[in-house]
């Protein structure tokens, strides 16, 4: 996976979701928009201090926890 700068975790800004470059966008935000069907071009419309490179990094991220398997811990 390479490395997104883009994305960041801080608990005191929409209680530690993953967010784009600390401001009040989640990943799940802009994953749901792609979802919906907007493009990047509407989304940077909606959000002008976004850059196209948020979005590519937010589904890049997406994709990577989508691939993620919680597995229970077992103690025997």
């Amino acid at each position: 996976m390479r490395e997104l700068n883009r994305i960041t975790f801080n608990p005191q800004i929409m209680g530690g979701k993953p967010t784009i470059r600390e401001m009040r966008v989640t990943v799940g935000t802009i994953v749901g928009l792609v979802a919906s069907g907007y493009s990047t071009e509407e989304i940077l419309a909606m959000y002008p201090y976004l850059e196209a490179e948020d979005i590519s990094e937010a589904l890049a991220y997406a994709a990577w926890r989508a691939e993620e398997i919680d597995l229970p811990l077992i103690i025997a």
